[in-house]
């Protein structure tokens, strides 16, 4: 009895390794980035400052305005820089 539990704890450890090696293999994709991949190609930290749109590949389409992060409503613009040129044009 001990020894098939010993078998099926075995087994489970190298279906977990098999899995494992894959993820760990890789690395962050930020230059001189060293960590294991989280998700899209990215560590931990730099996975959460994408997602804030702090990489400088963002999330989310922004304002092509100089450090402006607010989404692009038309044109490369947010809402605001938007009416700005509009009435500049006009």
């Amino acid at each position: 009895m001990a020894e098939a539990k010993t078998t099926e704890k075995k087994t489970d450890a190298k279906k977990k390794a098999a899995t494992a090696p894959a993820a760990a293999d890789k690395s962050c994709r930020m230059e001189k980035c060293k960590r294991p991949y989280r998700a899209k190609g990215y560590c931990n930290v730099h996975y959460r400052a994408w997602r804030q749109g702090e990489l400088p590949k963002r999330r989310y389409k922004t304002c092509s305005h100089e450090a402006c992060r607010k989404p692009v409503v038309r044109a490369g613009l947010c809402e605001e820089h938007g009416q700005k040129s509009a009435e500049a044009a006009a």
